[in-house]
């Protein structure tokens, strides 16, 4: 009876999976830069879309569905932290997209239930996407200078006996 309904779930569910480890992929090289708030950023929102897998998850299973726990996508090997922000742009514009599309097709298909957790990850994806634009207006209006003073306060943090990061 809900077959469409578990089909868009599992493609959500992709799609999630997909963002948590391009996100994570993210926070590794962000932290390894010594970008503490960008990769603080960037774990945040990988430990959300996995909140959001497991949501996905929850409402397959009581659909009766399998939760295939398929990736989307392949994760990119970006470095530059630029790109790294256009791209989460972009993933999470077209996550919101997707999903508004998706919940009126569980509506035409009289799940309300389904169609209110579409709706509900189409405000997180949007909230990320305006974390990413921001962080992208701070690298237009400051430069290098931002990322400058992000890894010279993890070396203040060190050096006032911090000690390495982990």
């Amino acid at each position: 009876m809900h077959e469409k309904s578990i089909e868009l779930l599992n493609k959500a569910a992709a799609d999630e999976l997909a963002a948590v480890h391009q996100y994570m992929y993210f926070h590794f090289h962000c932290d390894d830069q010594g970008l503490d708030l960008l990769a603080g950023l960037f774990k945040r929102t990988a430990i959300e879309e996995m909140l959001h897998v497991e949501k996905l998850a929850e409402r397959i299973l009581f659909l009766k569905g399998d939760v295939k726990m398929e990736i989307a996508a392949p994760t990119e090997p970006v470095r530059d932290v630029k790109a790294m922000l256009e791209m989460g742009c972009k993933m999470e514009e077209a996550s919101a997209r997707d999903y508004n599309l998706w919940a009126n097709e569980c509506s035409a298909n009289a799940d309300s239930a389904s169609k209110k957790i579409f709706e509900e990850l189409v405000l997180d994806e949007e909230r990320h996407f305006d974390q990413f634009d921001t962080e992208l207006g701070n690298l237009a209006t400051y430069g290098d200078k931002y990322l400058a003073m992000q890894s010279m306060e993890r070396s203040k943090n060190i050096g006032a006996g911090g000690g390495p990061p982990a």
